[in-house]
C-alpha cells in the first residue's frame, strides 16, 4: 500500500512549481523510482508533426515529477500533512496524521 495514490490531492514542495496544488493523475513505479504525474503541474510544450490520425501543432503536456517532491494536501483543512497507516477492524487503512481522518 502506497502513501500517495492516484486521485490524491498533493502540493509540490520543491522545484519551479513549488506551492501548486493538483490531483495525482498517474503513479509510475519502475526502476526503483516512484514518479507522479500531477494535473497542471510540470507542464512543458511539445511540437508534434501532423500525421494521418492527428493534427500537428504545439501542445502542453504534463511531465512526471519525483514523488519526493510532492506532499499530501488536506483539502478540507487547507494544509499539507503526512500520511500514516493504522489498522481499523482488522484492515490496514491510510489516515492523516494532522487530523486523524481516515482516507481509505
Amino acid at each position: 500500500m502506497a502513501k500517495i495514490v492516484s486521485g490524491d490531492d498533493v502540493i509540490v514542495i520543491t522545484g519551479s512549481d513549488k506551492g501548486k496544488v493538483g490531483k495525482v493523475v498517474k503513479i509510475l513505479r519502475k526502476g526503483g523510482r516512484v514518479l507522479a504525474k500531477v494535473a497542471s503541474v510540470a507542464l512543458c510544450r511539445k511540437s508534434v508533426k501532423p500525421s494521418k490520425n492527428r493534427e500537428g501543432g504545439i501542445f502542453s503536456i504534463e511531465r512526471f515529477i519525483d514523488i519526493s517532491n510532492v506532499a499530501f494536501f488536506d483539502s478540507e483543512a487547507g494544509v499539507r500533512t503526512r500520511v500514516g497507516y493504522k489498522f481499523v477492524d482488522g484492515k490496514k487503512v491510510r489516515y492523516l496524521k494532522s487530523s486523524g481522518r481516515v482516507l481509505d
